[in-house]
Formats: structure tokens, C-alpha cells, sequence
């Protein structure tokens, strides 16, 4: 069984303000433009990039299409934007720090004991296997994910 929590994380540094990098990472309405998984999110009705906010992505892999509502539980302009997928499943987010040349962008990626549980009860005994999955998709997909959001960012 894998030891909770699992956490990943990678950073690049880009040429621009913490400010530019903020505003494009906390827009989760752009999230297709770099995410290999999330071709499409939307904000629910009358929300932002906000302590509380809600949004739904749409998730697409060459075996399944699926949809995953998210909470956003950190929205520190210029400084770090994170969701939970589910109620704890699954944290993602982005710290953001001025560096020598630009900022130095975070992508962060946290399973956790709320994410067994939920795991073990949708999948069983093939829950480890699954998460396994996740974080090896996660693995892959962050520095994916970072190299496209640096060429937005630096066009």
C-alpha cells in the first residue's frame, strides 16, 4: 500500500511577472490550453478564481472521458492558487515566486487519506492499482503541463 501522503511537485522558472503567471494559472477556464488530461473548465455561475469557488473540468484520456468538480482553497494573488478535486481527493495547485529572470512557477500535486478512501470505495480491491495510475499520470502530466503554460507565458 502506498504511504500518504503522495506528493509531487516541479518547477520552472519564466520570463514574466508573478502577477502574469498568477492570473494565467488562476484562469481555470484556460486549463485546456496546457493540461494534458483537462481539455475544458468552467467556473459555476457568477464564480471566480476565489476562497470557495467552484468550477467543473472536463477530463479526457484515450480510455474514458469524465468530469470532476473542484473547490478552490487558495487564491493568494502573485503568490499561490490550489483547488481540492472532490471533497480532499486530490490537491492541485500552483505556488508562484519572483526569481533572478523572471518567476519561478510550482505545480503541486497531493493525494491524500481522503483520496484512499474515496479509491478503496469506488474501486475495491483495484484501488491501489488506481491510484497508482493517478500518480503516475500526475508524474507525466506536470512537466507536460509547466513547458506549455512557459510558452503561453513567454509566446
Amino acid at each position: 500500500m502506498q504511504t500518504l501522503p503522495l506528493t509531487l511537485q516541479s518547477s520552472v522558472v519564466v520570463r514574466a511577472t508573478p502577477e502574469e503567471v498568477y492570473a494565467l494559472v488562476s484562469d481555470v477556464t484556460r486549463t485546456g490550453e496546457w493540461s494534458p488530461v483537462c481539455t475544458q473548465c468552467w467556473w459555476d455561475e457568477g464564480q471566480g478564481p476565489e476562497v470557495g469557488a467552484f468550477f467543473t473540468g472536463r477530463n479526457v484520456t484515450p480510455d474514458r472521458t469524465w468530469e470532476t468538480r473542484s473547490e478552490v482553497v487558495v487564491a493568494d494573488p502573485g503568490r499561490e492558487f490550489a483547488w481540492s478535486v472532490g471533497p480532499g481527493v486530490v490537491r492541485w495547485g500552483y505556488l508562484v515566486k519572483p526569481t533572478d529572470g523572471g518567476t519561478e512557477l510550482t505545480e503541486t500535486w497531493e493525494f491524500g487519506e481522503a483520496g484512499r478512501e474515496f479509491f478503496d470505495k469506488r474501486f475495491g480491491a483495484e484501488a491501489p492499482r488506481e491510484i497508482a495510475a493517478r500518480e503516475q499520470a500526475a508524474r507525466e502530466g506536470i512537466p507536460t503541463t509547466l513547458a506549455a503554460i512557459t510558452r503561453i507565458l513567454e509566446g
